[in-house]
């Protein structure tokens, strides 16, 4: 029997969402860096097996919104509740339940969908997890089982892996097989190097940056893809920071995005980066509209 079924992956931010989907689907399907809420959009992850297939629905970490772009991370989220077959609940096994969980708990209470309690980065967790830290995160709600795992290392997966297929109803294919995510070229190619910011800026460029892509077209024929990408930050402080002394910042970030750009691609890659400035851009609806942010603000 062949089963198919949409999960959807919640937690605070930055306890490892887009990491553990990575490990799940078994490639880099979605971008991931240490700073929160680097996931912005709802994006399906897809893995396909002789007699599975599982959509991972990448939510972006539930939150106190600041700004517009904020209400719409966390309505993504919400909306995400509502349409699947399972729900994992991914928290962290180095820390003991916060505000945060207990608030995403709350909100799963109120869904009759089933809810997998996935404790990620057990490789830095502290020798008392069993006994101080996994009964707290138990008493949080009834979960349907208890996984600790670690997603970098790609420990203890094969259980949750089980425990999601026993899960899944009997269905079709919802995607081409060799399909892994549900979103276009352009899109993951503009991921890839706000990526490559977040890794590279560090704490000062946290959430203020987007990035465009204005052309993705032949260079020439069948040689070289022409990928042409406006970076936008709030402020002229930003813009300075990403392009560095000289030129340098910018010239890292096209370089390690380019090498990325290329595996993804199969083709060389020719990549111009322009950096602007958007003044508060999150909190502009019409800015936000043209960043693919739109209706569901």
């Amino acid at each position: 029997m062949f089963v198919s079924g949409f999960i959807a992956v919640v937690g605070r931010p930055n306890v490892g969402k887009s990491t553990l989907i990575n490990a799940l689907v078994g490639q880099k399907v979605l971008i991931v860096s240490p700073r929160p809420q680097t996931t912005r959009n709802r994006i399906h992850a897809i893995y396909t097996g002789e007699d599975a297939q599982l959509i991972f629905l990448d939510t972006p970490g539930i939150h106190n919104p600041r700004h517009r772009l904020g209400d719409y991370m966390l309505n993504a989220a919400r909306e995400a509740l509502k349409e699947v077959d399972l729900i994992l609940f991914i928290v962290e096994a180095d820390s003991l339940p916060g505000p945060g969980d207990r608030k995403i708990a709350e909100l799963l209470k109120q869904v009759e969908t089933p809810v997998l309690l996935v404790i990620n980065k057990t490789d830095m967790a502290a020798e008392d997890f069993e006994t101080r830290v996994l009964p707290r995160y138990k008493e949080l709600m009834a979960f349907r089982g208890v996984f600790p795992v670690s997603a970098l290392h790609g420990q203890n997966l094969e259980p949750l892996r089980s425990a999601i297929l026993k899960q899944m109803p009997a269905g079709p294919h919802f995607y081409p097989s060799d399909m892994v995510v549900d979103r276009p070229e352009e899109f993951l190619a503009a991921e890839i190097i706000r990526e490559k910011i977040l890794l590279r800026t560090h704490d000062e460029i946290p959430h203020s940056v987007a990035v465009q892509i204005t052309a993705m077209e032949p260079r020439r024929k069948g040689e070289l893809l022409l990928i042409r990408a406006e970076i936008f930050v709030e402020k002229e402080s930003q813009k300075k920071i990403v392009i560095g002394n000289g030129g340098a910042m910018l010239k890292e970030i096209g370089s390690l995005a380019r090498i990325e750009l290329e595996k993804l691609l199969g083709n060389s890659v020719y990549l111009e980066l322009w950096v602007k400035v958007k003044k508060d851009w999150r909190s502009r609806e019409n800015v936000l509209r043209q960043l693919g942010y739109s209706d569901k603000i």
